[in-house]
């Protein structure tokens, strides 16, 4: 297992549990017989959701320089884990921000993504976006203009 798959199974245990023991548990250190680490990226509530329909959903997103998306939502909550590059996002009310390599993120359904763009117009920016969903919805939904509100 990659590091970049250790690390974002400990966010997706978390994340999926609610419970900071397991992800503890799966910290593990380098030694002689297992050479590699674990660090958690990423710990965060999760609205509720029917436990008994719950379907985790890995995507892969891809922007070429200078990419971005329209503002959207997602209709169940979402962890991002960045690959490579630079990520502009902002959700709506809150500050711009720009995140580089191993750095996280976390929106909920409620949140409205106004800004999701490549920070780079030479590089490519690759991310994680892992879906919990207990129902059958599109990952990303259209927000007008003004928010959708």
């Amino acid at each position: 297992m990659s590091r970049t798959h250790a690390y974002f199974l400990a966010a997706t245990l978390v994340a999926t549990s609610g419970l900071a023991i397991a992800a503890r548990a799966l910290v593990v250190q380098p030694s002689p017989a297992m050479p590699s680490r674990s660090r958690v990226a990423l710990t965060h509530e999760l609205p509720p959701l029917d436990g008994t329909k719950l379907v985790a959903t890995m995507v892969e997103v891809t922007y070429e320089p200078g990419g971005a998306n329209p503002a959207h939502r997602h209709p169940c909550p979402v962890v991002g884990y960045l690959l490579e590059g630079h990520l502009r996002m902002q959700l709506e009310g809150q500050p711009a921000r720009i995140l580089g390599p191993g750095e996280t993120f976390y929106e909920s359904p409620a949140d409205v993504h106004v800004v999701s763009a490549n920070a780079s117009e030479d590089t490519r920016v690759r991310f994680l976006a892992y879906f919990v969903c207990d129902h059958a919805t599109p990952f990303s939904v259209p927000v007008p203009a003004n928010g959708g509100r």
